[in-house]
């Protein structure tokens, strides 16, 4: 497990998390301008 951790630090775990969450907001946003289109 030690060289997984040092493959991947500890900052890049939390960018990658912080990307994603950012995506899901931003897709989110989208599917509800779509949604309020639509109508």
């Amino acid at each position: 497990m030690s060289d997984m951790e040092e493959k991947f630090p500890r900052a890049l775990w939390v960018r990658l998390i912080v990307y994603i969450a950012v995506g899901h907001v931003f897709a989110a946003f989208v599917y509800l301008l779509f949604e309020l289109g639509a109508k």
